[in-house]
């Protein structure tokens, strides 16, 4: 990937020890490897070949086979990494709403693959919210929605998206379809597991199905999407909602 955040040679685990590297020089001016191996929640004796590792592609100094410190190269490297890292976790906690220890794992695990072309498209997104007087409500209607967020206060007749709603097609759950009948899946319903499996199945916003058959009982249905033929339990079907076409 050439535009991907993986610099030559280096691998994940080796971007991850530079920007912890990166963080403790900033937090407390020095990094030991029991320092890095401690914040990184390994043996020591796991820090010192990847330490080795940089200090071969020169992106670290490690002195003394005990204090570490970056170059010019292993900081811009470092700062790279992490600038991807504060961004994902900004987008993952304060727009999508998900807990801070989530936001960070998956930061953690992103940071690694983000294009710079994604990267800047973030940002942009967090520079409309500063500087469009809508941005910020926007976001907010995203977060109080009821119609995509459990716990959510229930949409009023006000609400922008209740009056776009009401001037759309009318949508049904896959289980109301005839076999034959197609629809543009618009928002899925379930919760948990179920929500889930579905949306592993590809199942997301704008998929375009068709019901296929029912089993003579009612349960399962397949449905045909992207080439595929699916099979979905009644239950799983009723909480797709579609547009029918």
């Amino acid at each position: 990937m050439t535009d991907g955040a993986t610099l030559p040679n280096l691998t994940p685990a080796l971007e991850d020890y530079l920007e912890t590297v990166l963080r403790l020089v900033a937090d407390t001016g020095f990094a030991r490897v029991r320092d890095i191996a401690d914040a990184r929640q390994v043996r020591p004796a796991s820090v010192s070949p990847a330490m080795r590792r940089l200090e071969e592609l020169g992106m670290i100094r490690y002195e003394r086979r005990e204090y570490v410190a970056l170059t010019d190269a292993g900081a811009d490297a470092a700062r790279r990494v992490y600038s991807r890292h504060r961004v994902l976790r900004r987008f993952f906690g304060q727009f999508l709403g998900l807990p801070a220890d989530v936001a960070e794992a998956d930061a953690c695990t992103a940071e690694h693959s983000l294009s710079a072309a994604t990267l800047d498209r973030l940002v942009q997104l967090f520079e409309y919210m500063e500087v469009c007087p809508e941005g910020r409500t926007h976001l907010r209607h995203f977060q109080q929605c009821a119609r995509v967020n459990d716990g959510a206060s229930c949409c009023t007749d006000d609400c922008p998206v209740v009056q776009d709603l009401a001037e759309r097609k009318p949508t049904m759950s896959i289980a109301d379809l005839r076999p034959g009948q197609s629809g543009r899946v618009r928002q899925i319903e379930g919760q948990g597991a179920i929500r889930q499996r579905l949306l592993d199945m590809g199942l997301l916003p704008d998929t375009i199905i068709e019901l296929a058959r029912v089993a003579p009982a009612g349960d399962p249905l397949w449905i045909k999407t992207q080439g595929f033929e699916l099979a979905l339990r009644r239950n799983e079907a009723s909480s797709v909602l579609v547009e029918v076409q």
